[in-house]
Formats: structure tokens, C-alpha cells, sequence
């Protein structure tokens, strides 16, 4: 994927016809965009959880199409097309229906994304009776929603339950990833890292294209593996990344992880704390040996001297293979066991590569440390804190780290004078758990106003009995 967070574009330009047909762009105001197509997709007397949820398709379904710059990417001067067969319906200068112009105004800084992943959901959908397809069904959602479904719930029917909405998304002027100006060695800087994790990605579709440092300085191995790639795609090659051989990176880098289809492997931005677990042997489970393949599946992306084991959190022969591949590829005692010295290894390799990409945030702007506590348990503390404080709102509890939960946590974060970042880190959860057992006792302690004057020695009134 382009290095860009995702964004609500001022405006969108529509291909009135299939992608390499002569037909006319026009450019509108993206949610214009939005209600013109709802307006041709579905009908407005529809119930009002039924319109949510096919709107909120069709916004994400669009923004995808933006994100992954699928047409831009591919030399097409334009961001989608009116084609239904690959698209959605834009019928240009047909009238608007007034609910459908009223729900839009209120929706479309809001998309839908797969928990754990940054692109927006290539949401795609057909109306379930003429046409059948893995996605949305309109009428389908129509008839959840005479069930009494809310537009949430519709939605995760058909698109499954890791979906979460994203709300209130910046509004900006589009702009495309391509920096500038075209990328040659002696370059540093952010884009050069994503030229260098896209074709590390890349290159396990292709491996004539030689895995590379991930260190954000365009040098001979970039200008080789860049070279690679312009050959195998018939790009001039001369190890420069210009514009053609950039949206060729990009267009190739959405494929290969499948960012523009609705079963996408996903743009992710886990993250883990890394602490030693203090053991950790053949045959153990849980997250700590999740912790370790993670680190260990990163690092083969980078360095192919170490095999990638699956992600499975069970410590068995597959794992045990790859932390000896490791030891051999840095020079440490082939044990095939992890004992605090080959975990620190092991870690400053993998925190090399997230300081310079995972930790970039344009390329990866959210982190998520483990939960000390449910995310049940943690939306259940935030909604007794937010009783104290009027600027915070209690989460649904949906039991998942989503929107409204990481809101939530900002809020407090911000009322508890730490920055509002939003991830509820070990220092959050601290405070929270105080906040919580303090307002749990103001709330089973009674309390009086002062009366006015200093009780003394002597007095019996009924002020004093009250005290």
C-alpha cells in the first residue's frame, strides 16, 4: 500500500463507463459522490438501519478504491468508475433524495475496516437477487432490518464479525503517494522505507527481486532490488524509482496482499510489548511463543537467512527450526532454545525494523500493546469512569478494541493529563483501575454538605449527628 493514513478526498473523479472505455470524468464533491450512488443503488423508502448499512458500504467501498490508488496506480486519470460489474452505480446529474442527502451529511467521514487492518474495507455488495456474491446483500439487508437488525449488526452478517466502524475520518485535499520527485540512492526518508518493504513483500511472490534492509537509506541493495523489479516488469531499467516504476511498486504491493478485495490480507498494526516472559522452551503455548514467532515471521522479511515460522503460539519443531536459523544467521550458540539472551537478540533485530517502518507513523499509524485485562473488562472500567467526566463517553461493550473503546481511552487519557493517544498502555490501565475502585467507593460512601460553620466540642445538634 501507498505510504497515506486514510482520508476522506474533498472530491472523487467517477469514470462514467468500464475502465478503458472513451467515456466522459467527471469530479464531484466525494460525498456528493456518495449520495448519488446510494440514491441509484437502493431504494429511499427503505428502513433507516437498511440505508446506514448499504451507505457506509458504499463510502468504504470508494475510499478502498482511493487508499489502494487501484486506477491511479494503473495510469487511469481517475479514482473509480460507474461500471457495476466492477464498481458501483454513479448516474451523473440525477436527482437526490432528501433522506438519502440528510443520512450521507451524517455518515461520510465514517468507513468500515477489519479489526487489525488499516485500509478501508473493500466492501463490495450486489443486491442478492438478480446477482449473488460474497459481500453485502442489498435486499438481503433490507429484510435484516424489518428483523429489527441495526445497521452494525448488517453489516457484520455479510462482512463478519471483525468488522468495525471507524468514525469522524479527516476531510482533506486528494493527493497522490508519489512523492515528487523521483527516489535514487543516497535518498533516506520515509518513502524510501516503504519502497523497501513493498518489495521485500513483493519479492515472496517474485524472488529473482533480493530481499533488502529495511533502513530507510536508498543504497546499493535498494538500487538492486529496484533494478530487479524494473526487469521483471519491463520498466526502463536504471534503478531510479520514478513515477511509472513508484505506482508500478504500489499497484503490485496491493496485489500481492489482495488490499483492494473484500478477503484482504490486510495493511496490519499490531504491535506487542516485549518484556523477556523469562522462559520459554520446546512444546510451551500462549502468547509468549505468539510474541516470538511474530518477531521471528518479521524478520525473515528482511533478512532470508531466517525461515518464517507460522504464527501459531505453540513452540513445536516449525519454531524451534527458525529460532536455530536465526542463531546462525547472527552468530549465536545453534541451541534451537531461547534463553534472555537470544530473546534480547532477537529483539533488537525486530525493533531495528519497527523503529524504521512499523514505528513510522505514516506508514503504520496505530500500535496495539496486549491487554492486562479483557477488552470486556476494559470497556467495562471506561464506562464507570466516564460517569466522572462529562467529555467522555462509555464504549459499547463489544468486547474488541474498537473505535469507540480506543475514543473512550483517549478521553481519559486526556482528563488524566497523559497524552491522548488513544492505546490503553500499562500506565493507562493503572490509572484507570484507580479512577475505578475510587469512584466505587465515593459511590458506596455517603457524603453531606458542610453546614456552614465549624462543628466544636460540646455542640449536639443534628449537624453532628450527621457527622
Amino acid at each position: 500500500m501507498a505510504p497515506i493514513i486514510p482520508y476522506i478526498p474533498e472530491t472523487i473523479t467517477v469514470h462514467l463507463g468500464s475502465p478503458d472505455s472513451g467515456a466522459e470524468n467527471v469530479t464531484v464533491s466525494f460525498a456528493d459522490y456518495v449520495k448519488n450512488v446510494v440514491s441509484s443503488e437502493i431504494f429511499p423508502t427503505w428502513e433507516p438501519s437498511a440505508l446506514r448499512a448499504n451507505a457506509l458500504a458504499i463510502i468504504s467501498f470508494a475510499l478502498n478504491r482511493v487508499y489502494t490508488e487501484y486506477y491511479r496506480s494503473r495510469g487511469y486519470a481517475f479514482d473509480i468508475t460507474s461500471s457495476t460489474s466492477i464498481d458501483q452505480r454513479f448516474i451523473n446529474g440525477r436527482n437526490i433524495y432528501e433522506n438519502i442527502s440528510e443520512l450521507v451529511d451524517e455518515l461520510f467521514t465514517d468507513y468500515l475496516r477489519r479489526q487489525g487492518f488499516v485500509e478501508p474495507l473493500a466492501a463490495k455488495f450486489c443486491d442478492g437477487v438478480r446477482v449473488t456474491c460474497t459481500g453485502l446483500s442489498q435486499w438481503g439487508s433490507q429484510e435484516l432490518a424489518q428483523n429489527g437488525a441495526n445497521s452494525i449488526q448488517i453489516l457484520q452478517t455479510y462482512y463478519g464479525q471483525d468488522v468495525e466502524l471507524v468514525t469522524g475520518a479527516p476531510v482533506q485535499n486528494a493527493q497522490e503517494s508519489y512523492p515528487g520527485s523521483p527516489l535514487r540512492q543516497g535518498d533516506i526518508g520515509s518513502n524510501v522505507s516503504f519502497i523497501q518493504v513493498a518489495l521485500n513483500r513483493i519479492s515472496q511472490n517474485y524472488p529473482a527481486i533480493p530481499k533488502i534492509p529495511v533502513d530507510a537509506v536508498f543504497g546499493t541493495a535498494t538500487d538492486a532490488a529496484v533494478r530487479a523489479f524494473q526487469s521483471i516488469f519491463s520498466l526502463d531499467v536504471d534503478g531510479i524509482v520514478g513515477r511509472a516504476t513508484w505506482y508500478a511498486i504500489v499497484m503490485l504491493y496491493t496485489a500481492v496482499l489482495k488490499l483492494g478485495e473484500l478477503q484482504s490480507q490486510g495493511q496490519t498494526f499490531y504491535g506487542y510489548s516485549w518484556e523477556y516472559p523469562e522462559s520459554i522452551s520446546y512444546g510451551e503455548q500462549g502468547a509468549k511463543v505468539t510474541h516470538l514467532q511474530y518477531m521471528l515471521s518479521v524478520i525473515s522479511q528482511f533478512n532470508s537467512a531466517v525461515q518464517q515460522p507460522s504464527v501459531s503460539g505453540y513452540f513445536g519443531d516449525e519454531t524451534q527450526a527458525a529460532v536455530r536459523s536465526f542463531q546462525r544467521a547472527y552468530a549465536l550458540p545453534e541451541t534451537g532454545t531461547v534463553d534472555r539472551a537470544v530473546w534480547d537478540s532477537i529483539y533488537a533485530q525486530f525493533a531495528g525494523i519497527e523503529e524504521t517502518v512499523f514505528g513510522n507513523e505514516v506508514l503504520f499509524p496505530f500500535t496495539r500493546p496486549p491487554m492486562a485485562v479483557s477488552d470486556t473488562e476494559l470497556q467495562e472500567q471506561l464506562a464507570v469512569t466516564a460517569a466522572a467526566f462529562p467529555d467522555m463517553a462509555a464504549p459499547p461493550k463489544t468486547g474488541r478494541l474498537d473505535t469507540a473503546t480506543r475514543r473512550s481511552v483517549a478521553a481519559f487519557q486526556r482528563a488524566s493529563g497523559e497524552a491522548p493517544t488513544g492505546v490503553p498502555d500499562s500506565r493507562t490501565r493503572q490509572k484507570l483501575t484507580g479512577m475505578q475502585q475510587l469512584l466505587r467507593h465515593a459511590h458506596s460512601t455517603r457524603f453531606v454538605q458542610f453546614p456552614g460553620r465549624t462543628l466544636k466540642s460540646g455542640m449536639q445538634d443534628s449537624e453532628v449527628k450527621r457527622v
